[in-house]
């Protein structure tokens, strides 16, 4: 579905970083070794990537980081991208200084199973930051999937992410214009999670 979806001459999400990630990566250790899933085309990765972080990009849609590698050589960086089912991905164990979800929307079973890998992976003060649709975007036309096991509620996914300590876990209403795949007034929930270090 999301290599027909990416297989356009446009970037379907745009090519301009998530704007919630943009206001907050001033709090990401520099040169940072970030993990990006569900990372698409590439547009967040390639903005951490010219901030001077290291950058992983992860998706299932070959066509999606073909694109994201295009989109970062473009911007004169590098990002190192890896086709993958976040169901079976390895995440690996304290290895991220920070893991990134932008509108990661995935079933219930396997979201609570990629939460719980995101804790595992993140380093001692690592962080997770997030930004997705909550249940309430539903109705909307602006964007996201039309499925409500899909969408986000902010006390679920808070209990699958623990381990972590909140900065920042909050439900908001606000305009997102990301392509014409995001366009218009969206309801989403905002994450900031650390890793404590228990040392």
């Amino acid at each position: 579905m999301w290599d027909q979806k990416f297989n356009r001459e446009d970037y379907l999400y745009g090519t301009e970083p998530n704007d919630f990630l943009r206001s907050v990566c001033q709090q990401l250790t520099p040169n940072s070794d970030i993990l990006c899933i569900a990372e698409g085309e590439g547009r967040n990765a390639t903005y951490l990537a010219k901030l001077g972080h290291k950058v992983t990009a992860v998706d299932a849609s070959e066509v999606g980081l073909n694109k994201a590698n295009q989109l970062a050589e473009k911007n004169g960086v590098n990002i190192h991208t890896k086709v993958a089912d976040l169901t079976d991905f390895d995440m690996g164990e304290g290895k991220w200084d920070a893991i990134i979800a932008i509108f990661c929307h995935l079933p219930p079973i396997l979201r609570k199973q990629v939460n719980q890998k995101i804790v595992n992976a993140l380093k001692p003060n690592g962080l997770f930051i997030a930004e997705a649709y909550s249940k309430k975007q539903l109705p909307n036309n602006t964007g996201g999937p039309k499925d409500l096991d899909l969408l986000m509620d902010l006390t679920t996914v808070k209990s699958e992410l623990a381990g972590l300590n909140w900065l920042l876990a909050k439900e908001v209403k606000r305009e997102i214009i990301e392509g014409s795949g995001h366009t218009g007034t969206g309801e989403v929930i905002q994450l900031i999670g650390i890793k404590p270090d228990n040392t």
